[in-house]
């Protein structure tokens, strides 16, 4: 992985690295960058800063119900947060699940 910025990239991704798929991954990664018209890495970008979120705010929720400050109105409120983070990130249609 590099620090700087690569010619040939595109604007805002400052690294490049080199990864490997299933052949069924890459195959539905790139049928879906191309179903939103945007090129294969910025769709995996997108695909990885969605599941970050995800981890982020389900991780969240498990901590409080692990520091026993677990109550059904804040239960139901961790719900409707991550509810909202995934309409926000599903909402043009760019799910990776």
């Amino acid at each position: 992985m590099t620090n700087s910025h690569t010619a040939g990239m595109l604007p805002g991704m400052t690294a490049k690295v080199t990864l490997s798929f299933s052949d069924d991954t890459i195959v539905e990664a790139r049928r879906w960058a191309e179903k939103e018209g945007v090129s294969l890495s910025a769709w995996m970008d997108q695909a990885a800063r969605e599941k970050t979120l995800r981890e982020i705010f389900s991780g969240h929720a498990e901590a409080v119900r692990r520091a026993g400050l677990y109550a059904e109105h804040d239960a139901l409120a961790d719900e409707r947060e991550i509810a909202m983070v995934d309409d926000e990130v599903y909402r043009s249609g760019r799910a990776a699940r």
